[in-house]
């Protein structure tokens, strides 16, 4: 099987190669301009700079915990939500060029950075120099008020040779998938990756299990006994044997023997029972998922408590070690999340806050397409305000990742999301991800992957699919993470709450209010062939896109509160309001209204919608993907403010980019192109509404957010083609 190398891997191969690979000369295509900012070191003039958002240094107010279903400081009790980014690189670079990107970072509004890769060398020993660089991207981005999020462990980035002596029986071509949870040599040796990045003094003798800047540890990523990666194949006998053994040792004391377990569970065997040598074997995910048998049930609870054991053991074990930020298990999908589901997120109740990813696909197909673009790559541009599936003829997805439940008031956060490329509505991400999250009460969103401090494609032969520091991403940032990280989106009365006992959750009875797996191609490679991965709601699947949701494991029986959502879907319209009435998504055509006070705009196909009215604006575009927002800089009502950021953004593609349709929605890629990016040129116009609106002044801003010259007098705002932002202000 094909796997991604190492993201730390995969981003310094395309550092190098982007300086080698560059198209800036080439004429860009009518209709487009070039996105190429200059340097923006200094931005004291600057609009769109959000530094001030942040604190002077991350950990200024103390150490992040939870409390009450969110983030706050443990100096001042203040409530905080991430906006965040996975990255920037830690595995190479300097501290003047970690300086850099942690001040572009601040100035687009960041103030979470999850920090992505190993600290342990091919042999799985602690690695002194990633331990230092990982140091001193942490220093650099507690300087400017950016907090780090530590995620060190992937079972992709090891692979044990034959000789390993914490990991038997592997071959040298194997991942050590679920091992972790119930290897004690293998948790020997990974609590020493964390002893070295948390205890080891940097150049001025501090250390971060010390440092408040730290926000939280992840004990791991994307690993799970309820994915499809658990299974006879994965694990070597050896591994196999250790979790068998114990699992007989659990069933004896369960049952009182094995011959009564095996009496109880109707003689259902496995091949693998080895009742008399002490082991009994574990059936496929998909039986237990959907037979549910004694023998299945046994098996979940089982499992539940080998995992949650090992969750709970790491959390002691940090604590020990010093560290007082906030600790998570895990993020990952499972084999059915409608059965298996409340397994999983019982075990991530062992830490501070419930964490999981999720990514937008856009059903590339090639050659190592599940973790780059290529010349003969195919793929389906999806709309995530439409629900586009993601093959051509097939019901409309109701499954998005911006979809949240909190799970037993514990805080929220997505730590890996995107839409992926090259799909030509990526740029409905930042907005959609900024008022949802807002809406469902996330406390933190963590976009994925910021692979260098430079505007660029990062060209070669081949370009990876999740590249952040894109116009359509990092360049509408000013706007979305002022609306997130500023509340100016209130969250949405709870529409549906589950009362789910541990008990029925391990009797595999299921929740009725499942999030569906939201994969990125590479991790679609788990899933064995044949495999639907099918919605599995019960309750309507868009009541996340009119207010919150909540699952609470507790009670004796399980129970499901549900607001009537009548007043709020409507599928015949094909639209759905939220509770708080801000935020209308007409998924019939593709847009979506925010309509909050100090916070207005719409996204998406704005040519079919026609005209759009908020409380105070009136917008209009011939563009069929373009988003216009209009946010208070003073925190005041758009009504009433003095200071408004108005930003625009439309598509995006490569300079060179040639592509053509090859039949069933689906594209081929005849070029992948490079640098620079290139825009499509805006058109439309932004009508202010309130009183003293022909008094308004207009100020068209560079790509940095610096004033170039007048755009006019109110009060309307016609969208000049090559202008992003512009600042707003009533004298």
């Amino acid at each position: 099987m094909i796997r991604r190398p190492p993201l730390p891997v995969v981003l310094l191969v395309l550092l190098a190669l982007s300086s080698t690979f560059r198209l800036g000369a080439e004429a860009p295509p009518a209709g487009w301009f070039p996105f190429n900012p200059a340097p923006d070191e200094n931005a004291s003039d600057s609009v769109t700079d959000l530094r001030k958002l942040n604190e002077a240094f991350a950990g200024e107010h103390g150490f992040i915990r939870a409390r009450g279903g969110q983030f706050e400081r443990s100096g001042d009790g203040e409530a905080v939500r991430f906006w965040g980014v996975n990255g920037p690189p830690h595995d190479s670079g300097t501290p003047g060029e970690y300086r850099r990107a942690a001040q572009r970072l601040a100035r687009y509004g960041v103030n979470l950075a999850r920090l992505h890769g190993p600290m342990f060398d091919a042999a799985g020993r602690p690695d002194p120099t990633k331990v230092r660089r990982a140091q001193e991207l942490a220093a650099a981005l507690r300087a400017e008020g950016i907090y780090t999020h530590f995620s060190i462990y992937f079972p992709l980035w090891l692979t044990p040779k034959p000789d390993c002596d914490f990991l038997h029986g592997y071959d040298g071509n194997q991942h050590p998938f679920a091992a972790l949870l119930f290897n004690p040599d293998f948790q020997a040796r990974y609590r020493q990756w964390w002893e070295a990045l948390l205890l080891t003094p940097n150049a001025d003798g501090k250390r971060l299990v010390d440092d408040p800047a730290v926000m939280g540890l992840e004990i791991q990523n994307e690993d799970s006994f309820f994915f499809w990666t658990f299974s006879e194949k994965s694990l070597p006998a050896p591994q196999l044997e250790i979790l068998e053994h114990r699992f007989a040792l659990w069933l004896e004391k369960r049952h009182g023997s094995l011959d009564a377990t095996l009496a109880a569970w109707k003689g259902q065997r496995t091949p693998r029972d080895q009742p008399t040598a002490g082991r009994i074997g574990f059936r496929p995910l998909w039986s237990m998922a959907n037979e549910r048998s004694l023998r299945d049930q046994d098996t979940a609870a089982f499992l539940l408590e080998i995992q949650t054991g090992f969750y709970r053991d790491t959390i002691a074990f940090l604590r020990k070690l010093g560290f007082k930020g906030v600790i998570t298990a895990s993020n990952w999908n499972t084999a059915d999340n409608r059965v298996l589901g409340p397994l999983e997120k019982l075990s991530y109740l062992a830490g501070d806050f419930v964490d999981r990813h999720g990514y937008f696909g856009c059903g590339t197909r090639g050659e190592n397409s599940e973790w780059s673009v290529r010349a003969g790559h195919t793929w389906a541009d999806r709309s995530a305000l439409r629900f586009d599936p993601e093959e051509h003829g097939k019901p409309r997805s109701f499954n998005h990742p911006a979809m949240d439940t909190e799970y037993d008031g514990r805080p929220s956060m997505i730590s890996e999301t995107t839409w992926n490329r090259p799909n030509r509505y990526r740029s409905e991400a930042p907005l959609y991800y900024a008022a949802y999250g807002a809406l469902q009460g996330t406390d933190a969103i963590v976009h994925f992957a910021l692979d260098g401090a430079d505007w660029s494609v990062k060209p070669g032969y081949w370009m990876q699919p999740w590249t952040l520091l894109a116009p359509s991403q990092f360049g509408q940032f000013p706007a979305a993470a002022l609306m997130f990280r500023k509340a100016l989106i209130q969250p949405g009365a709870v529409l549906a709450r589950e009362q789910l006992p541990t008990a029925s959750a391990t009797a595999l009875t299921g929740t009725r209010i499942p999030l569906d797996a939201s994969f990125d191609e590479l991790r679609l490679k788990d899933v064995p062939a044949g495999t639907i991965v099918k919605p599995g709601q019960v309750v309507d699947p868009l009541v996340h896109f009119a207010g919150r949701t909540q699952v609470d494991f507790k009670g004796e029986e399980p129970a499901l509160e549900l607001t009537d959502l009548a007043p709020y879907i409507d599928h015949q319209a094909q639209t759905v309001k939220s509770t708080t009435g801000e935020l209308l998504l007409d998924y019939g055509r593709g847009v979506l209204r925010i309509n909050a006070p100090a916070a207005q705009g719409a996204s998406g196909d704005l040519a079919a919608a026609g005209k759009i009215t908020t409380t105070d604006l009136t917008l209009e575009s011939p563009l069929d993907l373009i988003h216009m927002m209009a946010v208070a800089l003073d925190g005041e009502p758009l009504r009433t403010s003095h200071r408004m950021l108005v930003q625009v953004m439309s598509e995006e593609q490569t300079t060179g980019w040639q592509a053509a349709d090859v039949g069933e929605g689906r594209r081929k890629i005849v070029s992948i192109g490079g640098d620079p990016w290139q825009v499509k040129e805006l058109a439309g116009t932004v009508r202010f509404n309130r009183p003293d609106a022909a008094g308004l002044k207009f100020t068209a801003l560079d790509l940095n957010g610096r004033p170039t010259g007048s755009a006019g007098q109110g009060p309307e705002l016609k969208l000049q083609p090559r202008t992003l932002y512009y600042l707003v202000e009533d004298r």
